[in-house]
């Protein structure tokens, strides 16, 4: 399974004939290979990237320790895909082709604290008279005595976004190789500046 880290820049647009097509613009790469692991030494097949450099001053020693046997500077993320070997000591935008479907992992943005409407799309309550300060409100939330309490998982309001999404068949419109940009057809999640993960996607999209 193919992969590369790399930074949300924004959305854009592109003209493709006489259509106008939304697209996310990724800088992604060259991400250098820190670490290769193999069934022998420990027990399943993976490479580890990094992205982003860390200051000496601001990493571990531990950290610093790692990078060092690879040869590389120590990284701010570190990311494995699974049974994928590179051939080079870094991995560029180069191992996608235009048009692919690729999979994209981010960390939504953060929303704080929010009602059961923003959070779970509630229709609310009644708009009609007799219904008075209670439109966004939830409505009941449990039984009486049999069994006196609410269910765990209950959707209720609460800490909204801020958690892994993956957004799967995304086109890949678009490879700047010379500015190591990825133009991907849509919207992927996360804010701008977030990190994000690119992979081959595993589904197939007509």
């Amino acid at each position: 399974m193919k992969g590369i880290l790399g930074t949300k820049i924004g959305m854009t647009q592109v003209w493709r004939g006489d259509r106008l097509i939304p697209v996310t613009v990724v800088l992604a790469g060259p991400c250098p290979v820190v670490q290769r692991k193999t069934n022998d030494s420990d027990g399943y097949s993976a490479v580890q990237l990094g992205w982003v450099d860390k200051r000496d001053k601001v990493a571990s020693k531990p950290q610093l320790g790692h990078a060092k046997k690879a040869g590389v500077s120590a990284q701010r993320h570190l990311v494995e895909f699974r049974d994928y070997s590179p051939e080079d000591d870094a991995v560029t935008v180069d191992i996608f082709e235009a048009g692919q479907n690729v999979d994209v992992t981010g960390t939504s943005k953060g929303r704080g604290t929010t009602g059961v409407m923003k959070r779970w799309n509630f229709s609310g309550m009644g708009a009609s008279h007799g219904v008075k300060k209670k439109h966004r409100h939830p409505g009941s939330i449990g039984q009486r005595k049999s069994p006196g309490r609410v269910y765990k998982g209950k959707k209720m309001a609460g800490h909204y976004g801020g958690e892994r999404v993956t957004t799967v068949g995304l086109e890949l419109l678009e490879i700047r190789t010379d500015d190591n940009l990825l133009l991907i057809k849509g919207s992927i999640p996360g804010p701008n500046g977030g990190l994000v993960i690119v992979k081959d996607s595993k589904r197939k999209v007509s």
